[in-house]
């Protein structure tokens, strides 16, 4: 969550983004329930990028990618 952008906006909420994981974004009332929204986000959009063998995005220093190699025990063949 090191490359997570937050910002409050002008009704006092917040909004965050992760830049690298394009639609990735969450908006809560409180900065804590913000964070959490968008580690859910998060973990969903990896999820689906999975299910669809979409290319995942390097995150801070994480390859999504070798991860998932490395749990399954073989490279997966993504698109694009």
């Amino acid at each position: 969550m090191e490359e997570a952008v937050y910002d409050k906006l002008e009704d006092g909420t917040f909004a965050a983004r992760i830049p690298a994981c394009p639609g990735v974004v969450a908006f809560a009332a409180t900065l804590r329930a913000c964070e959490d929204e968008l580690r859910s986000t998060l973990e969903e959009w990896i999820l689906l990028g999975l299910k669809l063998r979409h290319r995942l995005p390097v995150v801070g220093s994480i390859d999504l990618n070798r991860v998932i190699a490395w749990l399954t025990g073989r490279e997966l063949k993504m698109l694009g």
